[in-house]
């Protein structure tokens, strides 16, 4: 059908010829607009809607170039990869003196891990790490001791506020009473 329709007209075809309501009209019509099955356009006051058989089958054309364009680049980057497989197996030829390397090789893999291991246990008497574990010591130190004085302060100034006792303090913030800076 190569003709173009208001949404009245199609209701009516619709209800009058299929049996069906113009309020499920309106929904199919919906969905095939939403679909690119038919096109849409509002001239004026007045909405038309048409379908043109041509336009499926160009769209179904581009489909077809397009997936036809892929497979394309998909068969020459499998050809290319089979290529570089091939050349990657030269000299990968199972013999003697390979399987000898390929041991030597992971025997030294071996090797490595449990040096690596040992290792490991040392680390702790590292110079490099025992000086690292110092300067975070003291850093910790510092925090703490800040934190101490920032304490000291806020209980001065709750006692000189509220005129609270320094024991009503501590019981009330859960401070014990051996608190002090950390020497």
């Amino acid at each position: 059908m190569k003709d173009f329709f208001q949404l009245k007209e199609l209701e009516r075809m619709c209800q009058k010829e299929k049996g069906i309501t113009s309020m499920s009209v309106k929904e199919i019509l919906q969905s095939l607009v939403d679909d690119g099955m038919v096109d849409t356009d509002k001239i004026g006051t007045c909405v038309y809607f048409w379908a043109f058989p041509s336009k499926a089958s160009q769209k179904r054309q581009c489909k077809l170039e397009e997936l036809g364009s892929r497979l394309e680049q998909v068969e020459k980057k499998c050809r290319t990869t089979e290529e570089l497989v091939q050349k990657a197996q030269v000299g990968r030829e199972s013999n003697e003196d390979r399987e000898n390397v390929l041991r030597d090789l992971a025997a030294g893999k071996r090797r490595r891990e449990e040096v690596l291991g040992e290792l490991e246990k040392y680390k702790a008497c590292d110079p490099e790490v025992m000086e690292e574990m110092r300067r975070q010591a003291r850093m910790a130190k510092d925090a703490a001791n800040r934190w101490t004085d920032n304490i000291f302060s806020s209980k001065s100034w709750i006692k000189s506020k509220f005129s609270f006792d320094t024991s009503v303090i501590d019981k009330q913030f859960g401070i014990p009473e051996d608190f002090d800076y950390i020497d």
